[in-house]
């Protein structure tokens, strides 16, 4: 598949549009205060399934052909990208076949079979997770839907800061979060063809910091072996992704779990808002970065509210 662009960003908006929600963008004067800049958070962890994910899985679906269709959609996903796609193809009628890693969030596998995918186990490795998707492929004949490399997927995510725009007006900055880049990505696209003077930051957990690292280094670095609670992170950058990013010049903040931890807090206790750690190091590099912010307008993505709650309990314990 060719490369996504601006113009594939907003055809997916109109491909998504009777089906996504269009998720508030909420302030915060007390959070706006201790940044020492304008934030504005675009609440993705309102949308369907609780995540931005379900705006490139809706457009990945509905853009495939009937004869396509019918057979079905596969995808290995450690959590919001299954229950995601498990949605849109409930919401087109068609199969959908998830693989997930041993190690997945529970909470995160109940949601996916809640929305009728059927669910394949698998261990915790890209191989294995590749493999796995490969004989399902070839027994169902089901469209892979890569999590963040799909081009429809990368373009569907896109559309989030499209929303995000009309909604506060110009911005000086947007910070997303990047995992696999597919968010990432996608918001590069749309901020080139809607404002291109709009700065973009990554945030990223310094234990799984390999975007910062390949684009440090102009090549993808995918020997690192992610060590962080943000679940939702931990996937290598991907190959379309890498090249995107690195083209568009971004700029990436790395913070440690405990950084994102207490942003996930903060959002809680101050906006009252359920977000998950993945979500909150976009905050959190806000919040460790103030000289990059200052006096600025800041958009936010706050990109999923899928918490595990018993296990953050338990780290509260520890």
């Amino acid at each position: 598949m060719q490369q996504p662009t601006f113009d594939d960003v907003l055809d997916a908006a109109a491909r998504i549009a009777p089906h996504a929600h269009v998720t508030p963008v909420l302030r915060s004067r007390s959070i706006d205060a201790l940044a020492g800049c304008s934030l504005y958070f675009k609440a993705e962890h309102l949308q369907r399934v609780g995540a931005f994910k379900f705006r490139g899985a809706c457009n990945a679906v509905w853009a495939l052909e009937q004869a396509q269709a019918v057979h079905g959609v596969v995808t290995h996903s450690s959590g919001n990208h299954g229950a995601a796609l498990a949605l849109a193809a409930l919401s087109r009628g068609i199969p959908c076949h998830v693989v997930a890693p041993s190690n997945a969030v529970p909470a995160k596998l109940a949601a996916i079979a809640g929305y009728g995918a059927a669910l394949h186990r698998c261990e915790p490795t890209l191989a294995a997770r590749e493999a796995a998707c490969a004989t399902m492929q070839q027994h169902t004949g089901a469209t892979l839907v890569h999590p963040y490399e799909d081009p429809r997927v990368i373009a569907g995510q896109g559309t989030a800061v499209l929303e995000l725009l009309a909604a506060s007006g110009p911005l000086d900055v947007v910070v997303v979060p990047v995992g696999g880049g597919g968010l990432a990505a996608g918001t590069a696209l749309a901020l080139a063809g809607r404002a291109p003077g709009t700065r973009l930051v990554l945030a990223e957990p310094a234990g799984a910091d390999d975007a910062a690292r390949s684009l440090a280094a102009g090549r993808r670095i995918t020997d690192i072996v992610p060590d962080t609670v943000c679940d939702g992170l931990r996937a290598a950058i991907g190959r379309p992704n890498s090249g995107i990013l690195q083209a568009a010049g971004v700029e990436v903040v790395t913070v440690d779990d405990q950084a994102a931890l207490d942003a996930m807090r903060l959002v809680w206790q101050r906006m009252k808002q359920l977000i998950e750690p993945s979500a909150a190091v976009t905050l959190a590099a806000v919040l460790a970065a103030p000289d990059r912010f200052a006096g600025q307008r800041v958009g936010v993505i706050l990109s999923g509210g899928n918490a595990d709650l018993a296990a953050l309990v338990r780290m509260d314990a520890e």
